[in-house]
């Protein structure tokens, strides 16, 4: 079978430029490479070349140690536009499996943005370790022009009448918003730190705990992928390999997961709850709200993320029933009949009953749920600890004010003061534990 970037039909119109260059549908996929080919060449000699010279203006112990505003945003949509690259380059090889000759220019250009994502998110982690924000401009560049070339092929498609049924109409689409969001991310980071087009930029320090050389969690610190895996913990898991940790090797905990500041936080809801001066601010139920207030975001997130694991949950069964189905016809149910601008598009549902399809969606599914259900453990079991050390230190606390005329009136007896400590605040800690279960099991049922 011939191979060529535009194809090889002996009928092809794919080379003809009589209605102008930008009405030509492989002229466009060929002008989204630009951007992604202006990245690779822009930073791999950056990455690979003149980063040793950078990395030298490090001076701490940690290398992940430094956020860019948005840093979260932009790991998030990265993962997305990979996802919807995968998405695109499948949705390509697919419909141009019934070609009569190859169109690379249906999948090529979603290969070299995928590698292009990958790269920006490395140059960029990369950029945060040596706190050189300067090195953003080439990003900048890059997702301006990936935005106006994905523009302009959705525009494209929107003139030659390619709506909502064709899947590469709604995979542009969802690219055009992506690139655009990355784009407003990056120029938000330039608004923040101003680290271009201003003639004063703004100096932001390293966290004081990585400053400490006794701080060895890195969780708070890192970026996201690194926190989804607990890949900075590669260290630690070396060295128990070799030889029994203790905890010196451990270190100390940064400043945000002590007692001392927990008990902070927990004192100052406290607080709140007691000047609002009404009938709500007295009994058991204070109490409550000072503890949703103090640690009641950790444990929100930690029930989303226990919520989005249990429906993802769901995308197995059905992967796994659409394969056997497919299977059992031999895979041959996709038979696109839209062909616009000399190539063939395809539906979502024709996309879905092909079983290799289904299989790559089943495997991020299943990644995807174990993540979001490793991340909600995690989040509930820190927030349960935390708040047990709030609790204990506010119960001591209490305790050293306590006359000893009332320990020897009978009043608060040793063994009272002992559950206190160690037996209800371990409670309290289970509760938090388990509390993503009250809403997420609910959910799971009634689906």
């Amino acid at each position: 079978m011939a191979l060529a970037f535009c194809g090889d039909e002996g009928n092809s119109t794919a080379y003809n430029v009589d209605h102008g260059v930008l009405n030509n549908g492989c002229f466009v996929d060929a002008l989204n490479v630009v951007p992604h080919v202006f990245l690779l060449f822009i930073t791999f000699p950056i990455l690979f070349i003149g980063w040793g010279s950078q990395s030298s203006k490090v001076h701490i112990h940690h290398s992940t140690w430094l956020h860019f505003p948005g840093h979260n945003l932009r790991w998030i949509l990265t993962f997305i536009l990979l996802f919807v690259l995968v998405c695109e380059i499948a949705e390509g090889i697919v419909s141009d499996g019934v070609s009569e000759s190859r169109h690379l220019h249906l999948y090529m250009p979603a290969g070299m943005a995928f590698l292009a994502a990958i790269t920006s998110v490395v140059y960029y982690h990369n950029i945060e370790t040596s706190n050189f924000p300067k090195l953003l401009i080439a990003l900048l560049f890059y997702w301006t022009l990936a935005f106006v070339t994905k523009t302009i092929k959705f525009v494209k498609f929107c003139d030659n009448d390619v709506g909502f049924s064709q899947l590469r109409f709604c995979l542009t689409g969802l690219l055009v918003i992506l690139y655009g969001m990355l784009l407003a991310v990056e120029i938000n980071v330039i608004r923040v730190r101003r680290y271009v087009f201003f003639k004063t930029p703004k100096e932001v320090k390293p966290p004081e705990d990585l400053q400490d050389l006794g701080v060895r969690f890195l969780q708070p610190f890192v970026n996201l992928l690194s926190k989804g895996t607990y890949w900075w913990m590669n260290t630690f898991i070396k060295t128990a390999h070799k030889k029994p940790i203790d905890l010196k090797t451990i270190g100390k905990l940064p400043i945000a997961m002590r007692a001392l500041t927990n008990y902070i936080r927990l004192n100052e809801a406290f607080e709140a709850q007691k000047s609002k001066r009404s009938s709500f601010s007295q009994g058991s139920g204070s109490i409550w709200r000072a503890l949703c207030c103090a640690f009641g975001r950790p444990l929100l997130l930690s029930s989303t993320f226990r919520i989005l694991a249990d429906l993802l949950g769901f995308a197995g069964p059905l992967c796994i029933s659409g394969i056997v189905h497919n299977v059992g016809k031999g895979n041959n149910t996709i038979r696109p009949q839209t062909k616009i601008l000399g190539v063939f598009f395809i539906s979502s549902q024709e996309f879905l009953s092909n079983a290799y399809v289904l299989a790559v969606l089943l495997f991020f599914a299943l990644l995807l749920q174990r993540t979001f259900l490793q991340a909600s453990y995690y989040v509930a079991i820190e927030t349960g600890i935390n708040l047990r050390g709030a609790i204990q230190t506010k119960i001591y606390n209490k305790i050293m004010q306590l006359s000893t005329s009332n320990m020897s009136m009978g009043e608060m007896t040793a063994g009272q003061i002992c559950n206190l400590v160690a037996i209800d605040t371990n409670q309290l800690m289970w509760f938090f534990f388990l509390c993503p279960n009250l809403w997420a099991m609910p959910v799971a049922f009634s689906i």
